[in-house]
């Protein structure tokens, strides 16, 4: 019987020092692509076994391969050029892709990783794509006439990948769409592209989105064409479930809450988080709540990302065994 309250994370974990060590010996080209990919698959590892210590219930492969989740496709897929480097958040960034063809990949991307990720545990491991709406809104165009055309194409991309990721035996597929608030008057057409990508999709279907204007597009975002939506909540005080309580939780949708700031090197205390879950309890029925961080832990020390998880299992652990002895 799977437990109340399922526990995840959303997907990126922090690079270990000895994998930053060895993609800088790659780039100045002191190591070859057979000896980074060693330190990535050790670097795997080591993220799936802290969450197997840890006990969650629904593992991520952490991401190891790739740097900014938009531009690890576009630099292998076909049709898109780097610009120079652009300040994503903070002091970070990343090489915005251009889309100067229509995207088109060889092969799968993303399937080899989570094979080799999923052979190293019993438990499930979630296939991770971004969405077709976050890949054009990161990216600049500069071949389509118009950003549906784009998105049209990208979502027919992602759908292949994500088909991929299922008939390669995926059962957790997540497609995280953090750009999907961007412009509000555009979620019918992001509501549209996924429904692109998940069309047959034979596996249990997520979309992450993190610090977005859910006032503008809530509820109209549960019209999502995903199982889960998995949002970000601990970082505004769980100010979103005021707006999840205005109305009915839909029947046919899971919530995954994120109950801890992954952008905060401050850790939470016990009591806050078991507050977010009571207040998620009191709307969302416990069988359809998933608990995770508020995004990818990539922005965190490592040791940072072991104690808000850490924290995070504890206050599950305890809001379980008070549920039962009620």
């Amino acid at each position: 019987m799977q437990p109340v309250l399922r526990t995840t994370s959303v997907g990126s974990f922090p690079k270990p020092p000895q994998l930053l060590e060895a993609r800088g010996r790659f780039r100045r080209g002191e190591w070859s692509r057979e000896q980074l990919a060693a330190a990535e698959r050790q670097a795997t590892e080591a993220v799936i076994r802290l969450q197997e210590d840890l006990g969650l219930d629904i593992l991520v492969h952490g991401e190891m391969e790739r740097g900014d989740m938009v531009a690890y496709f576009a630099e292998n897929w076909q049709g898109f050029e780097e610009s120079l480097p652009v300040r994503s958040y903070g002091n970070r960034y990343y090489r915005k892709p251009i889309v100067v063809g229509k995207p088109g990949a060889a092969r799968s991307l993303t399937v080899d990783a989570w094979k080799a990720a999923q052979a190293l545990t019993a438990k499930p491991v979630k296939g991770m794509l971004t969405g077709p709406y976050t890949i054009c809104d990161w990216s600049f165009n500069a071949y389509y006439p118009d950003r549906r055309s784009l998105i049209r194409d990208l979502a027919a991309i992602v759908h292949e990948e994500a088909m991929a990721l299922a008939e390669a035996g995926a059962t957790y597929i997540q497609i995280d769409e953090p750009a999907i608030s961007t412009r509000p008057e555009e979620l019918d057409l992001a509501i549209e592209a996924m429904a692109v990508v998940t069309r047959g999709l034979n596996a249990h279907t997520i979309s992450h989105i993190c610090y977005g204007d859910f006032e503008t597009i809530y509820p109209a975002l549960l019209d999502l064409p995903v199982d889960q939506l998995d949002l970000e909540a601990a970082n505004q005080g769980f100010q979103l479930l005021d707006l999840i309580a205005r109305s009915p939780w839909p029947a046919g949708k899971e919530l995954a809450l994120g109950v801890v700031d992954v952008h905060s090197h401050g850790l939470e205390s016990l009591a806050s988080v078991k507050h977010g879950i009571y207040k998620a309890l009191e709307t969302v029925p416990a069988d359809r709540l998933y608990i995770d961080p508020d995004c990818g832990l990539k922005t965190r020390t490592w040791d940072e990302a072991e104690a808000k998880l850490r924290l995070m299992m504890e206050a599950v652990h305890e809001v379980r065994q008070e549920l039962a002895a009620r």
